[in-house]
């Protein structure tokens, strides 16, 4: 049995980038996840974020590409690498890609207005009327 299965948490570090290729539109995401320890010698945190190319295909494309910068998801999809010719030194290089399954997003809700809070509050008073 073989498994490719991936899980990525961060975040957004621009906004959703929409293309098209052969007939299909795609989303490209552009996620950062960091991961940190502590230097026993000097008792400082050291960080390292990791930026991951996130390809997103079908139905959920069109989910993805309203995602904006700073957004906070959890991503599930399979690796897969390709090969590229370099533009700067027409090199061949291998590029690695998370093609995206599910995307959760985890921010929280936006607080509502003070209007809105206004019309959905409780008023014992009222109620009574």
């Amino acid at each position: 049995m073989y498994q490719n299965r991936i899980t990525l948490i961060g975040f957004l570090g621009q906004d959703a980038i929409t293309r098209a290729a052969n007939n299909a539109s795609f989303t490209i995401l552009s996620l950062a996840t960091k991961s940190s320890y502590k230097d026993k010698k000097t008792g400082e945190y050291n960080g390292h974020t990791e930026w991951h190319r996130c390809i997103v295909w079908g139905k959920l494309s069109e989910y993805a590409k309203t995602l904006k910068k700073g957004a906070h998801l959890a991503i599930e999809g399979e690796l897969r690498s390709r090969e590229q010719t370099s533009k700067k030194t027409s090199a061949t290089e291998r590029v690695w890609e998370v093609r995206v399954s599910s995307i959760l997003k985890l921010d929280r809700a936006e607080k509502a207005s003070p209007e809105e809070q206004e019309s959905t509050e409780f008023n014992p008073e009222e109620e009574a009327a």
